[in-house]
C-alpha cells in the first residue's frame, strides 16, 4: 500500500484539519503502516493504524524530529453507517475491554418455556420415582432451600435496638400494686397485640390510653406459651410503663408511672410498621411449617434405612437354595 494512496484514503475519511495533517506527516517520514480489523464479520470494521518508525536507534538519535514523532500510539478508524470515528494515543497491546466482552445472547421466549417445561418433567420424574428415598431425597432438598430462603428474607425486617436511655424506675407498694390491678381490672379499655406481634402502633395505642387513664390492659391473643413474658419485656422497654400483673388468659395490666410525660415520638423508630409487621408474621409462620416438615420427612428417610438395613440382613440371614 503507498503512501499517496493511504494518505488519499484518510483524508477522505478526516474532517478535522490538523489532525489530517498530523497522520499524513506519521505515514510521509519513513513509518510503516499497519492495519489490522479486529471483526470483520460485523457491520462495525474496526482497523488499527501502527505507525512505527522504520529508522535504527542511532539514525533517530541523529534526527531529533524523528524522536519526537517515535511513538508507539495508533490511530485507530472506526467506520460506521452513521460516519467515521479516529481515537489516537491508544496502545495496541490487544483488543479492547468493550470488544473483549462477548455480547450476551438473546435468549427467546420459546427456548426459556422449553427450559421450565424440561425442569418441570424432571422434577415430576422424581416425585412418580419408584424409589421410596429418591422421592424422600426430592423433597427434603426443595424444602431446605424454602427454608434458606426464608431465614434470608426474614433479615431484612431485623431492627437494630437503639441505645436503651437511662431512667429512674418508680417502685411501687404492695398496696399501690393492689389498687392498681383492682382498677385495670374493672376498665374496659385494652390494646389489642394479634398476630403482628408487637410494632410501632401497639406503643402509640398505650400513650395515647394513659393520656386519660393510669392503666392499660392489654391482650395478646394469639400467645404461645411463654410469648406472653417476652411481649411484656419488650413493651416495657418501649413504652417505659411498669408491669402491674400478668393474668392467666394472657393479659397484661401496666401503669404508666407518677410522673409521667407524653413524648413527642409515641411511636419508636426502632420498630416495624403495621405492614410490615404483617409481611414478617407471614414469613415466621412459613418458616415454622417448614421447619416441621423438614424434622417430619428427616424421620421418614431415618425409618427408610432402618427398614432397607433390616431387610437386607434378612436376606442375607436366610439360607440360599
Amino acid at each position: 500500500m503507498s503512501t499517496r494512496f493511504v494518505g488519499r484514503r484518510i483524508s477522505n475519511c478526516i474532517t478535522n484539519t490538523s489532525l489530517l495533517h498530523h497522520v499524513r506527516d506519521l505515514i510521509s517520514q519513513n513509518h510503516s503502516l499497519c492495519t489490522r480489523y479486529i471483526r470483520p464479520n460485523s457491520n462495525l470494521i474496526t482497523r488499527s493504524l501502527c505507525l512505527t518508525p522504520l529508522l535504527s536507534p542511532n539514525e533517530i538519535s541523529k534526527k531529533p524530529l524523528h524522536v519526537r514523532l517515535a511513538t508507539s500510539s495508533a490511530v485507530e478508524v472506526r467506520m460506521d453507517k452513521d460516519g467515521v470515528r479516529f481515537c489516537i494515543g491508544k496502545q495496541l497491546n490487544g483488543l479492547s475491554d468493550s470488544e473483549k466482552k462477548q455480547k450476551r445472547t438473546r435468549v427467546s421466549k420459546k427456548a426459556k418455556l422449553n427450559e421450565l417445561r424440561f425442569y418441570r418433567l424432571k422434577a415430576k420424574k422424581k416425585m412418580r420415582s419408584p424409589n421410596p428415598e429418591t422421592r424422600i431425597l426430592y423433597r427434603l432438598g426443595k424444602a431446605k432451600r424454602k427454608e434458606e430462603w426464608l431465614i434470608e428474607k426474614l433479615r431484612k425486617y431485623d431492627v437494630r435496638k437503639a441505645a436503651a436511655e437511662v431512667y429512674d424506675p418508680e417502685s411501687l407498694t404492695e398496696e399501690e400494686k393492689f389498687y392498681l390491678k383492682r382498677t385495670g381490672e374493672k376498665k374496659k379499655h385494652y390494646v389489642p397485640v394479634g398476630r403482628r406481634g408487637v410494632f410501632g402502633g401497639v406503643v402509640l395505642n398505650m400513650h395515647l390510653h394513659w393520656k386519660n387513664h393510669e392503666t392499660v390492659k392489654v391482650v395478646c391473643k394469639p400467645c404461645r406459651p411463654g410469648q406472653i413474658q417476652e411481649y411484656a419485656d419488650e413493651l416495657t422497654r418501649l413504652s417505659r410503663g411498669i408491669v402491674i400483673d400478668i393474668k392467666p388468659n394472657n393479659v397484661i395490666i401496666f401503669y404508666r408511672g407518677k410522673n409521667y410525660v407524653q413524648p413527642e415520638i409515641m411511636s419508636p423508630p426502632d420498630t416495624l410498621s403495621k405492614a410490615k409487621a404483617l409481611e414478617k408474621y407471614k414469613y415466621e409462620q412459613s418458616l415454622e411449617h417448614t421447619s416441621e416438615f423438614i424434622e417430619k420427612l428427616e424421620n421418614e428417610l431415618e425409618e427408610y434405612y432402618k427398614h432397607k438395613a433390616r431387610f437386607n440382613k434378612e436376606k442375607e440371614s436366610s439360607p440360599t437354595d
